[in-house]
């Protein structure tokens, strides 16, 4: 194993196991913003509503741009300044705005159920703090780098998975860049104050790491990247472990004082 990625997990170890549950310190400081209470997820869904809207107006502005300008161009062409392929590269782009326009509202429509999902899973009022939607979020990036460490830790596993520690696999390097992004995102602590925004921004680092950790297990379990790795991916790999290890170590940094801080204004904790 590199020995810079030994000493990521060694930062990581106490953090993993405690992951697996609820409660645990976090890990990256916070982003601050308004309270994160019970309606965090919901205001976040609308914000991605909202967000969705803008883009759907967007795509169908650009449609109407396409479609003005392939008459233009047809005109042009009747009257011969311009050629065929000038007609049938407005034809292009009108057919891709129309799959723009149809991306956007799919996505849209995802936005809107996932309006109603959040708004079935608001907790309740005086809920504790571990059932609202930041604490299940942060559970989640947590058993996400459990995961993770899992394979740098189990000797079993890394024996039976060598890919999940290869340097020059794209797909393991591709899921370090969005864990990475993922930490830089994470609040210190479950009551981190926060804006929908912020949590929305979080939530789609954590799928993406989510997503790219299931892809890199997927080609591991088929056998794929087991060649051994080149100088220049060794080198690569290195650097980005190296990010993650700064990163972490400023985070648990970060979060010691927060934890401090609370039990200032919580004594009995």
């Amino acid at each position: 194993m590199d020995p810079v990625v030994l000493a990521l997990v060694a930062e990581w170890w106490w953090i993993a196991p405690a992951g697996a549950g609820a409660g645990a310190l976090g890990v990256i400081g916070a982003r601050r913003g308004r309270p994160a209470g019970r309606r965090l997820e919901l205001d976040a869904a609308m914000h991605d509503v909202r967000q969705a809207t803008d883009a759907v107006t967007r795509s169908r502005a650009d449609l109407k741009v396409a479609r003005a300008e392939l008459l233009r161009t047809q005109a042009e062409q009747s009257a011969g300044r311009v050629g065929l392929g000038a007609v049938l590269e407005s034809k292009r782009r009108v057919q891709a705005a129309e799959r723009a326009v149809k991306v956007a509202a799919a996505d849209l429509k995802a936005r809107r159920a996932s309006v109603q999902a959040a708004r079935a899973t608001l907790p309740a009022s005086r809920a504790p703090l571990e059932a609202m939607p930041l604490a299940r979020l942060r559970d989640e990036h947590d058993r996400l780098t459990a995961r993770w460490i899992a394979y740098e830790t189990d000797a079993a596993k890394a024996i039976d998975y060598p890919a999940m520690s290869d340097a020059s696999s794209p797909a393991l390097q591709e899921f370090l860049r969005e864990q990475r992004l993922a930490l830089e995102l994470r609040p210190a602590s479950l009551d981190t104050r926060m804006a929908p925004a912020d949590f929305a921004a979080y939530r789609d680092a954590v799928r993406r790491a989510t997503h790219a950790f299931d892809a890199a297990e997927h080609d591991a379990r088929r056998g794929a990247g087991e060649r051994a790795p080149s100088a220049s991916t060794t080198t690569d790999w290195s650097a980005l472990a190296q990010e993650l290890l700064e990163t972490a170590q400023g985070a648990i940094a970060r979060s010691a004082e927060a934890w401090q801080r609370d039990r200032r204004r919580r004594p009995g904790i």
